[in-house]
């Protein structure tokens, strides 16, 4: 990607009204997104590069488990939460199954991309926060895991 095409992205949102934007393209991911209390908006972009997560700001978020060895499992980006690959299909995980770091959790869909989520600890899973099909915000806990 170069200046050039993320200009048009910036351009895109604004013209469109949105809020976030992230795109795929050649092994590369770019999201943008504005922030800001004020009425200005400013792009605060994110950039995911072959697992290489890169962010502007630094982040504050506290963990909202008290137990160390409950993990959590958050959204890394904005999308719907799809816990199988196809309605047919069994969920990736159940509530009491151990899971293996780098093992796919779920899947979730930005921009009519689907976004395989990979473990990142092996563990115990203790719950599953989020209903099939229903939209995730970046960094929602979508599992808790009792780390192994």
């Amino acid at each position: 990607m170069n200046l050039k095409e993320i200009k048009e992205m910036i351009n895109l949102m604004n013209e469109n009204g949105l809020a976030e934007l992230e795109i795929e393209k050649d092994g590369m991911r770019i999201k943008l997104k504005k922030e800001g209390e004020t009425g200005i908006s400013q792009l605060a972009p994110l950039i995911i590069e072959k697992g290489k997560i890169t962010h502007d700001k630094e982040e504050t978020q506290t963990p909202e488990t008290t137990n160390e060895k409950i993990q959590e499992i958050k959204a890394p980006m904005v999308g719907t939460f799809y816990r199988s690959p196809s309605p047919e299909a069994p969920s990736f995980l159940e509530v009491g199954q151990i899971i293996e770091v780098g093992q796919v959790v779920c899947i979730i869909e930005a921009m009519k991309l689907m976004n395989e989520i990979k473990s990142e600890i092996k563990g115990k899973v203790l719950e599953v926060l989020v209903e099939n099909a229903e939209p995730v915000e970046f960094g929602q806990i979508m599992f808790l895991v009792e780390a192994l």
